[in-house]
């Protein structure tokens, strides 16, 4: 292939084909995938970085570092220029490969410009390596805490532990979390605005049940799940699924019982599709209690999956299957069985993210819905600029149980929001704390809910308005609803519409035809809540609710641009409006 520099990639983002600029390393060509170690930049692992990105003299290439994702990875993925070498740690350089064809090879100088095409193998890593929402979790709170962002704590008081120029962070459920920065220009008294950017990390899954295990048969061990959302649909049937989630397990010698992560990232189950020689095909109604039950492998010799107990009377581990307790308590290290006492596992797609196409100009990967905004969403804010006069707070928030109605606490139809900034708001201004005061912030302030979008399918054109028709490696998607399952309205448009303008984004626009149903978002329920400024955009896709879904090899990189351009540039375009 002709090779072409990133820079002429990004002159025009909606120019084809792609070709190298956006290429993934060798293990995103197949199917095969190596784990890195670490997965992301940890604590302990980071210390350079983190020490860096908490000084204000934080170097350009330090953080880059951080952002390309760089630590842990293959060294000959990780090209660096000399003048970006010379600004690293000595355990950021270690890492890095000396030798460029060109200075245009350099991933942290294309990270620091914001160039879409950096951040396409890093969203690949992110996908493949955090397949829950628990995963997902725990990802954000490492990359936050090396950027020097401080964990609150919901349970205590917030008091004099939140200052101007801080960065924080709090989490619910293990499940959904918020970041966000006070802009080191801010004086106590003032009613700051919010830039705010909310997803969902939830994705279509089938979970395990309560009591998942089932009768052996036809000589197969199989395993009782639930659908979450859409799941066990057409397109779960004959897929490679592994395991994962969260652990619940009580320490016998304290009694303190805590939460560890856990997956099973080779294939384990697989729903099996009838052959159609039996009159039935593989499309059309299947019964999801009966027909659509994963199989986890054969029984053999011995096996009695329904008399096999692993711990005493009534313990937890005594409802699953025995070689499933038994997998996982390998994996984790536990050497009595019954210190299980619950657990949160779903099945997923093992196949990594990968680019796909003749120029490898798109990604397909499960769970894009909506990991690529919510992910976007989450580098943006490490990205944003800190300048001395931000008297604005730059704030994401990322969402569990949005597939479902966002009913449950951790949801965004829960107070989790309004609750931070709220008490955000209070501990910055101990004083002069009141209703008033939380009016303003909420008047002065704006929700980006950020949502994947529909990219427009070439085989099914006729369901798309004219000039509705979003495509890939473009820009962000606007969304409009006449009923109001969207929040957006010309005000938001327009703002949305100036933020591109300063950072020199292409906005598109979407609405589905009248004789379509709508989707729903977090934007309308959060803004109605908050009564604050709001609208619906994210970055387009094909195929949404499919167990493997595909978006652009540079989207995951405007969304970073975008998201970035709008917590930087809502002070200056809020300031600009006639109030």
């Amino acid at each position: 292939m002709t090779r072409r520099s990133p820079s002429s990639v990004v002159d025009s983002y909606s120019s084809l084909p792609i070709r190298e600029a956006v290429n993934a390393p060798a293990c995103f060509a197949g199917f095969s995938y190596t784990r890195p170690q670490p997965q992301y930049p940890s604590v302990a692992d980071s210390r350079a970085t983190s020490t860096a990105i908490s000084s204000p003299a934080l170097s350009r290439a330090s953080r880059s570092f951080l952002l390309a994702d760089m630590d842990g990875r293959s060294v000959r993925d990780n090209r660096a220029c000399a003048t970006c070498i010379a600004q690293l740690g000595t355990h950021q350089r270690s890492q890095i490969n000396w030798h460029l064809d060109n200075d245009d090879d350099c991933r942290l100088c294309q990270v620091a410009a914001t160039k879409p095409e950096a951040f396409t193998k890093p969203f690949c890593d992110f996908l493949t390596e955090n397949p829950t929402v628990f995963h997902t979790v725990d990802y954000s709170k490492a990359k936050l805490r090396a950027a020097g962002y401080k964990e609150l704590p919901p349970r205590e008081s917030w008091a004099g532990k939140i200052h101007a120029g801080g960065k924080y962070y709090v989490s619910r459920n293990g499940s959904s979390i918020i970041a966000f920065a006070v802009g080191r220009g801010y004086k106590t008294g003032q009613a700051p605005g919010f830039a705010m950017v909310g997803g969902h990390i939830d994705a279509v899954t089938a979970r395990l049940k309560p009591v998942s295990t089932k009768p052996n048969k036809a000589g197969f061990l199989q395993l009782g799940v639930a659908p979450y959302a859409g799941a066990l649909n057409e397109t779960w049937w004959d897929r490679d699924l592994a395991i994962g989630g969260r652990v619940i397990v009580r320490d016998p010698s304290t009694g303190k019982t805590s939460s560890r992560l856990v997956r099973l990232d080779w294939p384990i189950a697989k729903v099996p599709t009838l052959a159609p020689h039996f009159g039935v095909g593989i499309m059309g109604q299947k019964n999801k209690e009966t027909q659509a039950v994963p199989v986890i492998g054969l029984e053999s010799t011995g096996d009695d999956a329904e008399t096999e107990r692993l711990g005493p009377e009534g313990a937890f581990v005594n409802t699953q299957p025995p070689k499933l307790v038994k997998l996982i308590s390998k994996e984790l290290g536990i050497t009595s069985y019954s210190d299980i006492v619950n657990w949160e596992l779903e099945l997923y797609d093992s196949q990594p993210a990968q680019t796909i196409g003749l120029d490898r100009d798109m990604i397909s990967a499960g769970r894009i819905d909506d990991k690529l905004c919510s992910w976007g969403a989450l580098t943006g804010l490490l990205a944003a600029e800190d300048k001395e006069d931000d008297t604005y707070v730059k704030l994401i928030a990322l969402f569990d149980d949005e597939e479902i109605g966002s009913k449950l606490r951790q949801g965004a139809g829960g107070t989790f929001l309004p609750s931070v900034v709220e008490r955000a708001v209070e501990a910055l201004n101990p004083d002069t704390y009141g209703p008033g005061l939380k009016g303003q912030v909420y008047a002065k302030s704006f929700l980006l809910s950020a949502d994947v979008s529909h990219a427009g399918n070439p085989n099914f054109l006729g369901e798309y308005l004219p000039d509705h028709i979003p495509q890939l490696n473009v820009g962000i998607v606007v969304a409009g609803d006449s009923n109001g399952h969207m929040t957006t309205d010309a005000v938001s448009t327009a703002v949305l519409a100036r933020v591109a303008e300063l950072i020199g984004h292409r906005l598109q626009p979407f609405q589905i035809r009248n004789d379509s149903r709508s989707g729903g978002t977090i934007g309308p329920m959060l803004s109605s809540m908050m009564g604050c400024k709001a609208a619906d955009a994210g970055m387009p896709q094909l195929s949404m609710h499919s167990i493997r879904a595909t978006t652009g090899a540079l989207d995951p990189g405007l969304g970073v641009q975008f998201f970035k351009g709008f917590l930087d540039n809502w002070e200056k375009v809020d300031n600009e409006w006639e109030h």
